[in-house]
């Protein structure tokens, strides 16, 4: 009986070894193919290739939050630039109001900070609602 205690005792330990074994080979192919398309320059999803982009342009008008928009609360005992950059603080991103156009706008936020609340022309690239800032002047 104690021959097939044993006997019974090798194979489990023989079939749990080979799963672990298994295991850790396909955990390790994964990892490595995974790092092997995260270095790819064609799988580079950080910056996504979209037909919309378009050369810089000049876009003008109001520098504001996304938060407020064109109108800031009128209870509020902060100016139009104080209410923008404490909007911006909290997570809001600048916008640029052009009649009924709104765009985001990703560039310097010490230009755009320094822009708040006031007329400003836009040099940039447009990519969809995005404007990536190159220049900016205020009006």
């Amino acid at each position: 009986m104690e021959k097939q205690n044993r006997s019974l005792l090798r194979v489990l330990t023989y079939a749990f070894t080979a799963a672990l074994l298994t295991g850790l080979a396909f955990a390790l192919g994964v990892a490595g193919a995974t790092l092997a398309f995260a270095g790819s320059p064609s799988f580079d999803l950080s910056s996504p290739q979209s037909s919309s982009v378009s050369a810089d342009q000049v876009f003008s008008g109001m520098i504001t939050d996304s938060r407020c928009g064109a109108r800031h609360s009128q209870d509020s005992v902060q100016g139009p630039a104080e209410c923008i950059r404490s909007c911006v603080r909290h997570g809001a991103k600048y916008m640029l109001v052009d009649g009924e156009a709104n765009y985001i706008l990703a560039g310097s936020p010490a230009v755009l900070d320094s822009l708040a609340g006031q007329r400003a022309r836009i040099q940039g690239t447009l990519d969809g609602a995005v404007l990536s800032v190159t220049a900016a002047v205020a009006q």
